[in-house]
Parts: C-alpha cells; sequence; structure tokens
C-alpha cells in the first residue's frame, strides 16, 4: 500500500473543514502508487481522491500539476479536476505534507491490456498531447538522461545486489544515451507516467486518465515511448509488436509521427526504460523504514532493455509507416 504518511481522523477533519465537501464518511488508504500518499475520500458531497505529496515530488511544482489538471480537463480531456478550498486554492497541508483534493473518476484500470486498449490508450495520449498546446505554463522534465546517471550513483555497488552484472550493463547503457539523446523533437506537455493503473477504462472505452504528477514539458514521442514500455511487454520481456502497432496507430490517428521522431523512436523506448528501471531500483535499495508501500521490481525494466538493446528501427515496436 502506498501509504507513506499516516492520517488520523482529527487531522483530516479539521482539513475538511476548510472546504465545501460536507462531512466525512469514510476513508482508505490505495494501494497502487509508490510517490505519494493516496486515499479514498467519501464524504456526504461524494467520492474523491486525497493525495498527500511525498518523495519526488517537490512542492514548487505542485501549481503546475494541478492547473494543468484543470486545463485538460476544460479541454475536454477525461481526468481530474483538483477541488478548491473556501480559500479558492486547490493546494492545501495535510499532516505537514502538501495535500490536495481531486474529483474521483469512475472506470478500472486494466492488468492485462489488449491490442484494442493499447489503440485507445494511443488515441487518448494524442488528445492529451493537442489539450496540452495552449497550456500556459512549462515544467522541465527532473527525470530525462541528465539525471540518471546520478540516480544511478545513488545505487552505487549495491546494484549488482539485485541482479548480477546490473551494474555493468547499466554503465554501457547510459553512455550510449548521453551520447544519443535526441535534442531537437517537437515537444509540448506530457503525462510521462502513463502506466496502465494510470489508465481507467469502462467495458472497452477509456474513461479517464489520472495520476499527472510527472507531467512535464518534453518530447512528444517520448511520451509514446514510455507507454511502448509500459503496455506492450509480457512479464518474460517479450515485446508484443501487435499491441505496439495498435497504440502507434492509434496515435497518429490525429497526431502523425515526424520522419525525426520516427528515426528516434528506438532511443527514445530504450531511454524511457532507463528511466524507470533507475528509479525503481533506487527505490528497491531505499525504502523508508514503517513506510506501507511495496517497491516495485526494476528487473521488469532491466528486461526491457535487454529487447531495446536488439531494436534497429522503430518497425520493431510496430510503425507501419
Amino acid at each position: 500500500m502506498a501509504v507513506y504518511t499516516e492520517v488520523s481522523d482529527e487531522a483530516l477533519t479539521a482539513f475538511l473543514a476548510e472546504y465545501d465537501l460536507g462531512s466525512l464518511l469514510s476513508y482508505k488508504g490505495i494501494a497502487e502508487g509508490v510517490e505519494n500518499s493516496n486515499f479514498f475520500l467519501h464524504t456526504t458531497a461524494g467520492s474523491f481522491i486525497l493525495t498527500l505529496y511525498e518523495k519526488r515530488v517537490r512542492e514548487e511544482d505542485l501549481p503546475f500539476f494541478l492547473n494543468l489538471m484543470g486545463h485538460l480537463f476544460r479541454a475536454g480531456l477525461s481526468c481530474p479536476q483538483p477541488v478548491k478550498n473556501r480559500h479558492d486554492t486547490a493546494l492545501g497541508s495535510l499532516c505537514g505534507r502538501p495535500a490536495a483534493i481531486i474529483s474521483f473518476l469512475d472506470g478500472v484500470s486494466v492488468k492485462r491490456p489488449t491490442a484494442d486498449h493499447c489503440r485507445e490508450l494511443g488515441r487518448a495520449l494524442a488528445g492529451l498531447h493537442h489539450a496540452g498546446r495552449d497550456f500556459g505554463m512549462t515544467r522541465a522534465n527532473n527525470l530525462s538522461v541528465g539525471a540518471w546517471r546520478p540516480l544511478f550513483e545513488q545505487a552505487g555497488t549495491q546494484a549488482d545486489t539485485v541482479a548480477a552484472g546490473l551494474r555493468a550493463r547499466t554503465l554501457e547503457d547510459l553512455a550510449l544515451l548521453e551520447a544519443s539523446w535526441p535534442r531537437d523533437l517537437p515537444s509540448g506537455v506530457i503525462h510521462a507516467d502513463l502506466f496502465t493503473d494510470n489508465v481507467f477504462f469502462i467495458g472497452d472505452e477509456l474513461s479517464g486518465i489520472i495520476d499527472f504528477y510527472f507531467a512535464c514539458t518534453d518530447a512528444l514521442a517520448y511520451d509514446l515511448a514510455i507507454c511502448l514500455n509500459a503496455w506492450c511487454f509480457e512479464a518474460d520481456g517479450r515485446y508484443d509488436r501487435a499491441m505496439g502497432a495498435a497504440m502507434i496507430a492509434g496515435y497518429q490517428e490525429s497526431r502523425p509521427l515526424e520522419p525525426r521522431e520516427v528515426e528516434a523512436l528506438p532511443v527514445l523506448a530504450r531511454g524511457a526504460a532507463m528511466r524507470f528501471m533507475l528509479t525503481r531500483l533506487v527505490d528497491w535499495l531505499n525504502v523508508p523504514p514503517g513506510a506501507l508501500v511495496q517497491p516495485k521490481d526494476p528487473l521488469e525494466y532491466d528486461r526491457r532493455l535487454a529487447f531495446h538493446r536488439t531494436v534497429s528501427h522503430a518497425s520493431d515496436y510496430g510503425w507501419t509507416g
């Protein structure tokens, strides 16, 4: 369970007194996620999500995240809407942590996505990129290629305690990615963390996108590369090209990739796998004492990196031109 900060009934009741959300009925921790403390919140006014921001989320970035959700919601994207308190702000403080309440979305995440789910996700991702074009704020991606070597240094010599040879192959991949990372691709607002548990479906229809707390300004095709990693691999590390083809086709229905983005897709996908392997590795080695959280396995992305090393062209991911 991703709960780093426990919240008492008394503290939550006092916090809710600043909102027009009625009386507290119940709340409980949310099992998914590893970055923040999240709770299902039920009041006499309805259902909401309460988030206490922890770990990598910087307080100065929170206005970007919360304003972005509001902007995308107004643009027609199905995503949570921050709830403002009586002081007309969406950001407060609870148990010594920055905190916010956002609207609840109906739907469920899929554990084993199909090609149809991937096509829907591609369409929604392109819609997110279109909706973010006129968002007036920017935020640098603080987990892009320049952050990866410092992240790996946090693991240090412990990397090989997680898997034999992990340190050597990671250093080799880092050198290649740092030398070849593209710098001139079409950019804009990206989600940057669009895993299956951050996308809801009702039946086969995508009903919502959540968890914008890694959103930033970066290459749009990098967002697609993250999704290919998160949605199109089997547990044993095998890549499902049919699922990748469906996702890319869904994306290109409204935003065709430019030739330079197609050319860059292999290195972007490899870099996306590196980013998540490294953050998982650091989390795996540094679980806070007493935290109710199960860190995610970094070796899942180590296996994906093994596939990316064999790729020579975007067609290997399902791009058909």
